[in-house]
């Protein structure tokens, strides 16, 4: 007998180590430029856990992909707009929250704003921010600081906007008089119309190289998120870049760590997010991105000042899911992208 038991106990301590070797990993989809390698890199030494990081550069790429069966990703960032989407198609997994002790540094002033799932029990926001204009101040000495720029003819050529229809058409909308949701074929003809004209003077549509075009000095004027383009630039050229919230139609986002349904190492991802709200680690985050802290903690300890603050974001359109607007806004996206 106490063969068979010993037998028995090394069958399971052989299977258990399998498992716990499969275990050791977790499949992070993320956007580009968004995390701090040493972050990775330190979390990876203390728990044993590798981190596998695929990319994307919109939240419509992230959702596609993973909607058309990629289910190899445990924890996956998405905007307010797609996280909300997400859950209401059962995509995510509910957060054991006990598992996240680290999440009572969370601000309240962006906790709130999460409607849809008031107790993080599904989203847990990672970072705040919002798109903005970046303008090369060597060249460019007089601008408003609004859309308008993408009116100016005397720079064609040398501006981009974002390819991503949500960014595009509710700033339009927004600066139409409209809401940024709007199904109403009029409101949509308004916005087409905007857009039209600043499509006439940027040279492209980019949500992938805007950071890198404008750094090296392809681009003058891009719409974009601050984070993404100062990580390349050095000391020097960011003194020549001034960065502004658009007095009307700026968006807001609020991008989140969700896990996926079909998780294989949930635990692992818990663990993950759990480390990523430690104030000693989110700081690092925050001067790197130099993006407000959604931290208590981190913001106390924090060694840049942000851009701009969580005040300042207190008025600015946060996305949603677009809801029935959707089918409605992508047909006329894609007639912009077409014409």
């Amino acid at each position: 007998m106490k063969k068979i038991i010993l037998l028995v106990t090394l069958l399971s301590m052989f299977i258990g180590c399998g498992k716990g070797d499969n275990k050791k990993e977790l499949y992070l989809f993320n956007w580009s430029d968004y995390i701090p390698n040493e972050v990775i890199t330190d979390f990876e030494k203390e728990t044993g856990i590798e981190v596998i990081t695929d990319y994307y550069s919109s939240n419509e790429e992230m959702y596609a992909k993973i909607k058309a069966g990629g289910d190899g990703y445990d924890i996956a960032v998405p905007s307010t707009d797609y996280a909300e989407i997400m859950l209401k198609q059962g995509m995510l997994s509910k957060i054991d929250k006990v598992n996240i002790p680290n999440l009572k540094e969370l601000d309240n002033r962006i906790a709130d704003k999460i409607t849809f799932d008031l107790n993080q029990e599904y989203i847990i926001p990672y970072s705040v921010g919002a798109t903005g204009i970046a303008v090369n101040t060597k060249f460019i000495k007089d601008f408003k600081k609004s859309f308008d720029i993408f009116n100016r003819s005397d720079l064609k050529g040398k501006m981009t906007l974002l390819d991503d229809m949500r960014e595009v058409m509710s700033s339009a909308l927004i600066i139409a008089g409209h809401s940024p949701i709007s199904s109403d074929p009029s409101d949509l003809e308004d916005a087409k119309k905007i857009i039209l004209g600043w499509k006439a003077n940027i040279l492209k549509f980019d949500s992938e190289s805007f950071g890198k075009g404008f750094t090296n000095g392809e681009y003058m004027v891009v719409q974009g998120y601050y984070e993404n383009i100062v990580s390349h630039m050095n000391n020097e050229q960011s003194k020549n870049m001034e960065f502004f919230i658009p007095e009307k139609g700026a968006q807001m986002y609020i991008d989140s760590m969700v896990i996926l349904k079909n998780s294989k190492n949930k635990e692992n991802a818990e663990k993950f997010i759990n480390y990523i709200y430690r104030p000693e680690v989110y700081v690092k985050i925050i001067d790197y991105l130099e993006t407000p802290s959604i931290n208590k903690g981190a913001a106390k300890i924090r060694t840049t000042t942000p851009i701009y603050t969580l005040d300042q974001l207190k008025d600015v359109s946060l996305m949603v899911d677009l809801g029935e607007a959707l089918e409605a806004q992508s047909e006329v996206w894609n007639e912009i992208l077409t014409d």
